[in-house]
This record gives structure tokens, C-alpha cells and sequence, in this order.
């Protein structure tokens, strides 16, 4: 925990936060690129007070739609006050301004000062959003965005303006409004959904973004998220937004890879590498079967990925 009581930090006024905001600047998380994204909301003290020990791989702490206007500066304050008073955090902290037109702009030049690792831009139509928002970043945090338009999900190849532009997130329901589907279509065999993952997948690890899967809003119905995250593995995604805990459970024992997937891995690129040296790019293997290039190629992939916990 951050702070040891938080019940003096309650029902204080912005003004009283404000004088709270200590100075210290955590160390940067290396982005896990894997597993689960959970949402956490900042009007709850108790959730940021545990931002230095959950057991997950990404944090995002939503300022935007879950928060009525007129709390919007309670949360950044409350958020501020955690951030200048995290000593470190074994997740990657994502902070969700709102639309650069609707406070986002003042939101990015306030947390400027503080310590966690990337901004995440909502509502993004075009590279131009992209571009606005990376002129007033710090050069030391990411920016991920939202992908929530039809203006953006035409266009996602032209979103990775800049290397600090690394993760994309799929807000299905948004999107599906913007291009007037109804919500209810949201459905595991629906041929549309079924386009909207894959298209967003593909483009996005074309244009070297990571795709991170929608959010699962019916949040005790672990039986279908299991389902959605078994499907989106198989399509090729490595993350999912989460709501709580028992949804984080769940992303990160399926998105994670097996031990056995992690040997094979681990084998089939010592074998290769040392028989390319003797000039030898493709032979059998009695478990493994032909490995050739292609194949170490694959499982360098994944060795890189998780090699920390092979």
C-alpha cells in the first residue's frame, strides 16, 4: 500500500489534495506488451492505494468516461496525489486523459510532473490527434490510444507517427456506435465482430502497435469472457482489458503461454542457431518435427517475449 491510512485523504477538497502531492518519481516499467489491462477508477482511494502491489501486468486509470464532470478534477487530483507517492509498482501505469478538446490538453500538461508510463488518448480520429498530443507529452512516457472512431479504424496504419506511439485499444462499444451497429450484435459468432477483431488485430501489428482487446463489460459472466479470451488468443492477441480482479485471473492465465510452448521455444532456437552455423538452415527433429527457418523464426518470437520467465 501507498499510504498506510487513506481515511484522512477522504472527502478533502481539491485545494487540500493539492497540498498533499509529494515528489517522488517512481522508476519507469519496461511495457510487458501481454496479458491483462485493468481499468481502475480514481474516485476510489482504496484501488489507487494498492497501485504498488497488484499482481497485474498493466494498469489504466481511467479519468474519462466512467467519471461524471463534475468530479473530473477530484480524479486527476486523487490520482496526482497517489502518482507523487509511489515508490514503484510491478505494473505498467497507464493514465486515460479525456478528449484533448474536453480537458485532455490540461490534463497532459498537469501529469506531465508526475511519475507513471503513458498517456492514454481517447476518441482519436486521425494522425493530427496523434501529433497534438506528442507535442506536450514528456519525451519519457508512451502514448497509447483509443480506438473508438470509424474516422480511426479506416485509417489505423497512420496512427504510428512517432516511436513513443506503441499500444492500441479496441473500445468496441464506441466503435460500434460511430458505425451504427447496435451494441447488441456484440456476439462470439457475429461474422462483424468477428472482421472488427481481425482487421484491428492485422493493422495493428502491421503499423508495429500493440493491440489490446476490448473490455467485457458484463463482469460476472466469467464463463463467456473465458470464451472471448480463448477466441482473441486464438486469432493472435497477447492482451485484454480487464475490469477486476477475477477478469485479470482469467486474461492472464489464457493469454499467458504454456511451460511446454516456453521450452519448445527455448529448444528450437538453440538447435537452430547452432546448426546454422555448420550451415545448416533446415533438419528433423524427433518431438518437433522439420524446423527450418520460418519456424525459428516463430519461436524467437516468443522466446523474446517471455525468455524472463522461461
Amino acid at each position: 500500500m501507498i499510504f498506510e491510512d487513506i481515511s484522512r485523504l477522504k472527502n478533502l477538497s481539491n485545494k487540500e489534495i493539492k497540498a498533499l502531492f509529494g515528489n517522488i518519481q517512481k522508476s519507469k516499467t519496461p511495457h510487458p506488451k501481454r496479458g491483462a489491462n485493468m481499468m481502475l477508477n480514481p474516485l476510489k482511494l482504496e484501488h489507487l492505494n494498492r497501485l504498488d502491489e497488484l499482481e497485474v501486468d498493466m494498469i489504466t486509470i481511467n479519468l474519462e468516461d466512467a467519471i461524471a464532470p463534475q468530479r473530473k478534477k477530484e480524479a486527476l487530483y486523487n490520482t496526482a496525489l497517489f502518482l507523487s507517492h509511489l515508490q514503484n509498482s510491478k505494473s505498467f501505469i497507464i493514465v486515460r486523459i479525456n478528449e484533448l478538446r474536453e480537458g485532455g490538453v490540461q490534463e497532459i500538461q498537469f501529469l506531465n510532473n508526475f511519475s507513471f508510463d503513458a498517456i492514454r488518448l481517447p476518441k482519436v480520429k486521425n494522425s493530427s490527434d496523434v501529433a497534438k498530443t506528442l507535442d506536450i507529452l514528456d519525451n519519457n512516457k508512451e502514448l497509447h490510444l483509443s480506438l473508438e472512431t470509424k474516422e480511426a479504424f479506416n485509417t489505423i496504419g497512420t496512427l504510428k507517427i512517432d516511436s513513443r506511439v506503441t499500444t492500441l485499444n479496441l473500445g468496441i462499444l464506441d466503435l460500434l456506435a460511430s458505425l451504427d451497429i447496435p451494441q447488441d450484435r456484440l456476439k462470439l459468432d457475429n461474422p462483424s465482430i468477428e472482421y472488427i477483431l481481425a482487421k484491428f488485430l492485422i493493422e495493428s501489428k502491421s503499423a508495429c502497435l500493440h493491440p489490446i482487446s476490448f473490455m467485457y463489460q458484463d463482469y460476472n459472466n466469467l464463463e463467456e469472457f473465458s470464451a472471448w479470451c480463448k477466441k482473441e488468443r486464438l486469432m493472435g492477441y497477447e492482451s485484454k482489458a480487464c475490469m477486476g480482479p477475477k477478469q485479470v485471473a482469467i486474461a492472464q492465465k489464457l493469454f499467458a503461454p504454456s511451460l511446454d510452448a516456453l521450452h519448445k521455444a527455448k529448444t528450437i532456437k538453440e538447435l537452430f542457431e547452432q546448426n546454422s552455423k555448420k550451415g545448416i538452415h533446415g533438419f528433423m527433429h524427433e518431438e518437433y518435427g522439420f524446423i527450418d527457418e520460418p519456424i525459428y523464426k516463430d519461436a524467437l518470437n516468443l522466446f523474446k517475449k517471455y525468455s524472463q520467465e522461461a
